[in-house]
């Protein structure tokens, strides 16, 4: 599945016109792919995660067109309501704890390629720089972080 990955970036950089946001939408058709696999064999790999891609980017079009015909003042109302419960807090801190056990569990390379990524908004270009890596390596410790955090995550919950 992982051979698939830069010629996807490709083909939705082409789509999208920004390299960044086509690794985005890449790395969540991985794990969406990931999360199917586990549950049923899939016949075609590789046109499941394009597909999967693709509506990806359908979807975040439509959001975008949403967002862009709210006015603000809809927002503002939304937001003065929102008030996250004091059990909703502890379950998301919960799961933050699970997720950087997780993490800890991951060889430095690969956790540290992945917080790059994710926390600070670092390019495959930029993190294979920082860590002195090849592009190729960058994207296999990103792939491999997410496929591991989401595997642990469903062992813990299942327990």
């Amino acid at each position: 599945m992982e051979i698939y990955y830069r010629e996807l970036v490709r083909f939705l950089s082409a789509k999208l016109g920004d390299r960044h946001a086509a690794a985005d939408v890449a790395h969540d058709a991985y794990l969406r792919v990931m999360e199917r696999s586990s549950q049923a064999q899939i016949e075609s790999p590789r046109a499941f995660l394009y597909r999967t891609a693709l509506n990806l980017v359908i979807d975040e079009h439509r959001r975008n067109a949403l967002r862009r015909t709210e006015t603000l003042d809809v927002l503002d109302q939304e937001e003065q309501f929102f008030c996250p419960s004091p059990h909703r807090s502890l379950a998301q801190d919960q799961r933050l704890q699970l997720l950087q056990r997780a993490l800890d569990e991951l060889p430095a390379l690969c956790r540290d390629a992945f917080l790059l990524r994710k926390l600070e908004g670092l390019s495959h270009d930029e993190i294979a720089q920082r860590l002195d890596i090849s592009q190729s390596l960058v994207e296999k410790h990103i792939v491999n972080a997410m496929k591991h955090c989401r595997v642990r995550m469903r062992e813990w919950d299942a327990e």
